[in-house]
């Protein structure tokens, strides 16, 4: 979006005072000039385009006051300062709030809008003639449809439609800040203009292209026809063998949509490729816009982002529950309805792959900080034109705001047809960048080795992606007439949005709960831990050809690929697993002189450093077991990936291991039975030191 579109922005630390201070003499200025359309409270965010206000956009005409519109009214949070706080404890391994998510009701009780402020916007959207579609005060939202006048006494503006300054259309948009006749200001009201209309981040071409010359990658190495990756392909690549305990069972997927679907595109998919759908598909209709989207008529509707979602969040996680489509016209009514049950249960993993500039980049934080709160991941494709701008194509939102995951893209190579991965440098139309959108550093990219000269990454700044995965080469069917060749990071995002799922399934299998937002942990106990290498791909390349942008694949995080595409349980386990006590992950080194407690504190795992012995003391005891590796100082041991516990001499001589080589994703767990235990990804124990139940 626009740099001046952002005068009143928003951010989930704080409310931007001189922006404010700005955007309020505009408005009182546009006031004078202006008959009076009456008095009210302001509401919280901004809403007019600076286009219209600085007069670039010609005014052509108002829309037709008997024109029925939808819209959406959203209130604001109460108490945010505490909901900042109480976001910092849940997602601290240290502290007691850790992964101790809120349910809706519970979020509403502490920090959404209070029965009094719900109930008087009932009453006020019914005084103004308004027909009411769906909402809730979970929700922190009212979404209803009515006619232009009344919108406009309402809220005390003018729907003007203007000549769009960019593109070759009209727009219609207020020509003032609204306000309202309530006691209290309201956060946000949706559906005012159409300036930006969103767009899905999605490149595709028909087989019959390819006799022309058209197709931008001839290295795939999938099992899909003429060897397009399937979403099983990136299974296969992302998590291999250590994934057959692990399909999403258990977990929902939710995907984010601005247009409907056919699902005789999906099955289309599915028979073509000889595999089988078994997890439903559930459409939600958020807002009143239609499920259905069939390319014909005079209004073509075209699904191809929405089954291309599809079929990459459920080749990733295809043992889900439920994969449920959230279609809508505006985003607040889309995003507040995923953060609710009224529809259909929290899905903990959703994925966005279409891009749109709001006239406020922080006009979706309430949402975006309440999935935080209740355990949900939104994953946003980073975009497919390479460094991020303030406009144009290359917009980077909402993947540069701080409380979503950005997904960037790759070329993978796989082994062969659903084979492992081979190689990946970056997709070199990978969106990223530093966020045009101004909005601050989020705590997580503050940790020290995070940004850093070789990067050159922000310091102030939100940088983006986090991370990425392979944006090419896909087979897909769409809008029922044939099908072909897809790609862009709106692959990427429900692929990980899959992978999270298959997380949250291995966490919940532990009795460890899902794991909550990606992001933190991400940063502060992946990336920047010894362990990174063992758990992600670290991309160091771009690939040739494609837009190239400003920002260099280097190791360890850029602004191109993040961290990396997800290297299979390694990754599952590291995140699943707390690194506070009890366990040593796959890949994980304990090292000379270092020790692992159980979660009471009454054993520990030594390395003792003096002589090479690896022992497990009894609190007040003595030892229970030990590896009898004495006479090796400086040895160390590791949770190798193959799943094999080993204890290394500084030579890298094996002195002694649990000989369970063979069961990648295996973990160490010192428990608070006294048993130290290596598990496999099933949770079965394959070796134990025979020391329980004290």
């Amino acid at each position: 979006m626009k740099s001046e579109d952002k005068s009143r922005q928003t951010n989930f630390n704080r409310f931007a005072v001189l922006p404010w201070l700005r955007a309020s003499l505009c408005m009182a200025t546009m006031l004078l000039a202006l008959p009076a359309l009456g008095q009210g409270s302001p509401v919280l965010t901004h809403h007019v385009r600076e286009a219209v206000a600085n007069g670039q956009a010609q005014m052509l005409g108002r829309l037709p006051a008997t024109q029925s519109m939808h819209f959406d009214i959203v209130l604001p949070l109460r108490d945010r300062t505490g909901l900042e706080t109480f976001l910092s404890q849940v997602q601290d391994p240290a502290s007691p709030q850790f992964r101790h998510f809120l349910t809706p009701e519970e979020f509403t009780e502490r920090f959404g809008p209070s029965q009094e402020e719900w109930d008087a916007l009932v009453a006020f959207a019914k005084a103004n003639g308004f027909e009411t579609v769906s909402g809730s005060r979970d929700a922190m939202d009212l979404r209803l449809i009515g006619p232009v006048a009344n919108m406009e006494q309402a809220f005390h503006v003018t729907l003007g439609v203007y000549q769009h300054p960019t593109e070759n259309r009209t727009f219609f948009a207020p020509d003032r800040e609204p306000t309202v006749d309530l006691p209290f200001q309201l956060w946000h009201i949706s559906g005012l203009d159409n300036y930006s209309i969103p767009r899905p981040l999605l490149h595709n071409q028909r087989d019959s292209a390819k006799t022309s010359g058209i197709h931008p990658e001839d290295h795939d190495t999938g099992s899909g026809p003429q060897s397009y990756y399937l979403g099983s392909d990136m299974r296969a690549a992302y998590c291999g063998e250590g994934c057959l305990f692990t399909d999403g069972l258990g977990q929902n997927i939710a995907l984010f949509e601005f247009a409907g679907y056919d699902l005789a595109d999906l099955n289309t998919y599915y028979s073509n490729v000889g595999q089988t759908r078994t997890t439903p598909v559930k459409g939600i209709s958020t807002d009143g816009t239609s499920l259905t989207c069939v390319y014909s008529g005079k209004k073509k509707c075209d699904d191809g982002e929405q089954i291309l979602d599809m079929t990459q969040a459920l080749g990733m996680a295809p043992g889900v529950k439920a994969l449920y489509v959230y279609v809508g016209s505006t985003d607040t009514a889309i995003i507040s309805a995923m953060t609710a049950t009224t529809d259909a249960p929290l899905s903990m993993q959703i994925s966005c792959s279409w891009g749109w500039g709001p006239a406020d980049p922080g006009t979706l934080d309430p949402y975006f900080e309440k999935m935080a709160s209740q355990g949900q991941t939104f994953f946003s494709a980073s975009g497919d034109n390479s460094t991020w701008t303030e406009s144009g194509v290359a917009e980077a939102w909402p993947a540069d705001d701080a409380y979503v995951v950005s997904v960037g893209g790759t070329e993978l190579t796989t082994s062969g047809p659903g084979g492992s991965w081979k190689s990946e440098p970056a997709w070199p139309d990978s969106g990223g960048g530093v966020s045009p959108d101004s909005i601050p550093i989020p705590s997580w990219q503050q940790i020290p080795g995070v940004i850093h000269s070789s990067n050159g990454g922000s310091t102030t700044l939100r940088n983006g992606p986090d991370v990425s995965a392979n944006a090419v080469g896909f087979y897909q069917c769409w809008n029922q007439d044939g099908c072909g060749h897809a790609w862009g990071t709106s692959a990427s995002a429900p692929m990980w949005a899959g992978f999270m799922a298959l997380v949250n399934q291995y966490a919940v299998t532990l009795g460890e709960g899902t794991i909550g937002f990606l992001n933190p942990p991400l940063y502060d106990h992946i990336g920047t831990s010894s362990s990174y290498h063992s758990d992600l791909h670290d991309i160091t390349s771009i690939a040739s050809g494609g837009i190239s942008g400003k920002y260099p694949a280097v190791a360890g995080y850029d602004l191109v690929t993040g961290w990396g595409s997800p290297n299979g349980i390694n990754l599952i386990a590291a995140l699943a697993l707390p690194s506070s006590c009890s366990y040593g992950r796959p890949g994980e080194i304990l090292q000379s002189g270092g020790s692992i407690k159980s979660c009471d504190g009454r054993f520990t795992l030594d390395m003792q450093a003096s002589d090479g012995n690896l022992v497990l003391y009894w609190k007040g005891h003595g030892a229970l077991w030990a590896s009898n590796t004495e006479g090796n100082p400086g040895a160390y041991a590791v949770m190798q990936d193959d799943g094999n516990f080993v204890v290394y001499s500084t030579q890298k001589k094996a002195l002694w291991n649990s000989v369970t080589s063979g069961n990648p994703g295996a973990f160490l767990e010192l428990q608070d039975d006294g048993n130290l235990v290596v598990y496999n990804p099933g949770r079965q124990a394959l070796w134990n030191s025979e020391t329980c139940c004290h």
